[in-house]
């Protein structure tokens, strides 16, 4: 750095302004010059410790927000455990320019943390609390005074103490709301979707991920009166059926994510519905939709060109056919990018042949799919030489799943 400011004539605080928070804090130490200018607060704009260091202290986060004070605009404090309330009210006061702010994981911080952002930054956009589970619906009624954080979102997953009234208060607060994170929610029903449905016609974004509770009466209702939704996940949430479907085709044409892992109430009949009114689709995960069959495959392969990552695992019914279409389909040469088939028993080697000509294809699962042979695979890779291909063979038994039943283990670096 001494060389750059000594041959190029550049000033040293502009130096400084290009490094992250770890060389800043080295830099600090080499002299009391330096030390200046990497502390100075133009260069703490942007703070993530979760890379860096997440057992911090309070202090530490009162610390940062006195040194660059109004300068910081966005600061992720994920995974810092010891950081409460009193911290962060410290940092409210100090920092009121800050944009994007996430406690993801702060277990720590409760009701009080959100009435002194609401108090002390009017300029928050975008509020990450997930996991945060001491945030009752005290914290949305104080939020929803914050007048920029519609244009970005909130996140709120797995806070599991917030129910209809915390989210009527806080649509009807923040009416332009364009994202919102309820995955977790388990205390959520119909009655807070048909609040969310009445009052966020903006809405972009929305995640109800295991919200078990839910049923197609509010969700068609979200359908209904958010016509610009477009990532919209619901996996996890059982008792939906094609009538969401039908409603999601008929009024969200610009949907591109839809996740509806484990709704296993879903049939042909509704993604049918789906596909034919939302060519814009990119992702679809669909494991586990166990009454789905290739008439769904034929249908997205015609009407959605964009589809680049599909998840079909655990779709028994799913055959070779299905695949055929799809990867004669208009989104297979350019477009598709991951397909996912683990526990499709009746896939074989000749659903990799129809995959030959998806060029953009980059990664493929075929765990537990008994059909598929090191043959078959081999020679898709002579087409496909980068493809990434997870599986593995009998008689070799995978070891016991760790940490969840939806992880795997893969030995294709050995047998393939």
């Amino acid at each position: 750095y001494a060389r750059l400011i000594r041959n190029e004539g550049l000033k040293p605080l502009l130096i400084f302004s290009f490094l992250d928070v770890v060389t800043l804090c080295r830099c600090a130490q080499v002299s009391r010059a330096w030390n200046i200018l990497a502390l100075d607060g133009s260069n703490w704009q942007q703070i993530d410790l979760f890379d860096f260091q997440r057992d911090i202290e309070g202090r530490v986060v009162e610390n940062i927000s006195k040194r660059s004070g109004g300068f910081l605009r966005k600061l992720s404090l994920r995974g810092c455990l010891g950081v409460g309330d009193s911290a962060l009210r410290t940092f409210a006061q100090n920092c009121r320019n800050i944009e994007v702010l996430s406690l993801n994981g702060c277990t720590k911080i409760t009701d009080a943390t959100c009435t002194s952002l609401s108090k002390f930054c009017p300029k928050l956009k975008h509020l990450d609390l997930a996991s945060c589970t001491s945030i009752t619906n005290l914290s949305l009624k104080a939020l929803r005074h914050l007048r920029y954080l519609p244009q970005c979102g909130l996140n709120i997953s797995w806070c599991d103490q917030v129910s209809k009234d915390g989210i009527q208060a806080l649509v009807r607060g923040c009416p332009g709301l364009h994202g919102l994170f309820l995955k977790g929610c388990t205390q959520l029903e119909d009655e807070a979707l048909k609040h969310v449905g009445t009052h966020c016609p903006e809405l972009v974004t929305l995640n109800l991920q295991t919200c078990s509770q839910v049923t197609d009466e509010g969700l068609i209702t979200v359908c209904r009166g958010c016509h610009r939704l477009q990532s919209f996940c619901v996996s996890g949430c059982t008792n939906i059926t094609d009538a969401m479907l039908n409603a999601l085709g008929q009024n969200c044409p610009h949907l591109r994510i839809l996740e509806v892992a484990r709704c296993s109430q879903l049939t042909d009949v509704g993604f049918t519905a789906l596909a034919r009114n939302c060519h814009e689709l990119e992702k679809m995960d669909l494991e586990e939709c166990v009454q789905i069959t290739d008439s769904t495959l034929i249908q997205l392969s015609v009407h959605c060109p964009r589809l680049q990552v599909l998840s079909l695992s655990h779709c028994e019914l799913i055959t070779d056919d299905g695949i055929r279409h799809l990867g004669s389909g208009p989104c297979a040469h350019d477009r598709l990018e991951v397909l996912e088939l683990d526990n499709c028993p009746l896939v074989t080697d000749a659903s990799l042949e129809h995959l030959k000509s998806c060029h953009s294809l980059d990664r493929i699962e075929l765990y537990d799919c008994q059909q598929i042979t090191r043959a078959g695979i081999k020679r898709l890779r002579t087409h496909l030489p980068n493809i990434k291909v997870h599986a593995y063979f009998a008689p070799v038994t995978p070891p016991p799943s760790v940490g969840g039943s939806r992880q795997r283990f893969c030995r294709c670096c050995i047998l393939l």
